[in-house]
């Protein structure tokens, strides 16, 4: 990378607009996320750092269609739809890694409890604090190198 191409990658970055498409997206990956974790986690009994990691594969799926049509449309090829998916997820494993880290640090050695409905619901909240940092590397690294805003 040379000293040019830095500014058009940290300018692409700084875009308000998409930023704030990419944090809309996010609320919807987190909802997909949260509704995933809370099914399996309550109704079908699955234990939560399990569930945890399925809810993360359904929200880069759910995400990815919305950042396709939405944040990123226009950008990319069509032809490239199936490379720029696994590309995603490739770039999103740093992202997910990373939140799933906080997560399972948090469900496990946090000593947390949060009442809400009667039950522990301190496993939501440790995913909503790692779905938050997570966001920031995913924006970053989804912009640079999935959909290369910079080169636009």
């Amino acid at each position: 990378m040379t000293d040019r191409e830095l500014p058009s990658q940290l300018n692409s970055l700084l875009s308000g607009v998409r930023f704030g498409q990419f944090v809309s997206v996010g609320v919807v990956g987190l909802t997909a996320d949260t509704i995933t974790l809370v099914t399996l986690t309550e109704l079908l009994g699955v234990e939560p750092w399990l569930a945890g990691l399925l809810s993360i594969e359904v929200a880069i799926l759910v995400m990815f269609v919305v950042n396709e049509r939405w944040t990123f449309a226009g950008v990319g090829a069509p032809e490239e739809l199936f490379r720029r998916l696994v590309k995603s997820h490739a770039v999103r494993s740093v992202g997910s890694s990373v939140q799933y880290v906080i997560f399972f640090g948090l469900l496990t050695y946090a000593g947390v409890s949060v009442t809400l409905f009667g039950s522990d619901r301190w496993y939501l909240f440790s995913k909503w604090l790692a779905v938050g940092v997570a966001m920031l590397i995913n924006y970053a690294f989804e912009s640079l190198f999935t959909w290369r805003v910079h080169a636009e």
